[in-house]
Parts: C-alpha cells; sequence; structure tokens
C-alpha cells in the first residue's frame, strides 16, 4: 500500500503498474530501500549511496531496428553503444524515446530500471555490465523517489521471472 501511495503521489497519470515490492518478496529477494527527493540522473543520485550500501546503477533504455534494450551498468562507467551493437552482432543501438518508454515498460523519463521489465511482455532485452557480477546494486522501484538495494544474482532471479532475455558483457 505504501508503494501506492508513492506512485500515486508522484506518477499520476499511470494506467497500470505492478507493485515491484510484492513480487520481490514473492521471490524472496532481500532489499533494502530508501526514500528520496526526485533524481533524473546518474549525477543526481550520487548521494544515495551515502544512504544506501551498492553500487550505483545507471540503466540506458535503447532500441535497434528490430528490439529494445535495457543497458544496465556501473554509473561511474561510460556507455559505449557501438561496442555493446559490434559484441552482441545486432543493429546499431540508439535511445529510445519517452513515449517508447511508457508503451514498453509503463515507466516515465528518469526511472529508468531493469525492475521495470516487471510491466513488458519480456519482450525488451536486458545488457548487463560483467562488472556488477558478485555486487548489491542501486537502482529504482520503477520510481524515481527511491532507491532499492538488490544482489546482483537476484536481479537475474527477477529476469528469469519475468522470462526476458538478458546478456552479460
Amino acid at each position: 500500500m505504501r508503494n501506492k501511495l508513492i506512485l500515486d503521489k508522484y506518477w499520476k497519470g499511470y494506467e497500470y503498474m505492478i507493485d515491484i515490492y510484492e513480487v520481490l518478496n514473492k521471490l524472496n529477494i532481500e532489499y533494502q530501500m530508501v526514500e528520496h527527493e526526485e533524481v533524473f540522473t546518474a549525477e543526481q543520485s550520487k548521494h544515495i549511496k551515502n544512504m544506501i550500501e551498492g553500487v550505483g546503477g545507471k540503466t540506458l533504455f535503447l532500441k535497434d531496428k528490430n528490439n529494445y534494450y535495457l543497458y544496465l551498468l556501473d554509473d561511474e562507467r561510460q556507455a559505449n553503444l557501438k561496442f555493446l551493437s559490434k559484441s552482441l552482432n545486432i543493429g546499431r543501438l540508439s535511445f529510445g524515446n519517452e513515449d517508447e518508454l511508457y508503451d514498453k515498460l509503463k515507466l516515465k523519463k528518469g526511472s529508468v530500471t531493469p525492475l521495470g521489465i516487471i510491466n513488458d511482455n519480456s519482450s525488451v532485452i536486458l545488457i548487463i555490465d560483467k562488472t556488477l557480477k558478485g555486487k548489491k546494486i542501486l537502482t529504482h522501484p520503477n520510481i524515481n523517489t527511491a532507491t532499492v538495494s538488490i544482489r546482483y544474482d537476484d536481479l537475474i532471479k527477477f529476469i528469469k521471472y519475468c522470462n526476458n532475455t538478458y546478456y552479460e558483457v
């Protein structure tokens, strides 16, 4: 219920949103959560690392001619889209727009997260930076006024539960 109140306050207009905390609890995934002011970029969220344990995660919503992708990497790293395209043998990657983000994941700008696949029909492909393996990752719980800390292995468990394809690069 608490998550619904947060959603009602900040995301009026959402037609559909699955309670991410219910799913994490159902899967016996341990997490920590902290609420904070709205943040839209990894730069704006740097101070959150002092509030909760984990490595800052940056998630980019990308697309090629055929598919949509979520690329999760350490927020201290730069994304190299040419490298990703080449290593995954996929088409040229570009950023998806806000309408596509909402259509695919029911997310708004600033709240992009791998946990958004809970609102997907298993069509969005995840690309995960393998340097995150073995770490706790900080990411939004489908809203940018909170951050959760989740272990890498539990994120993979969540992805498998949602039946999404993922690659580690």
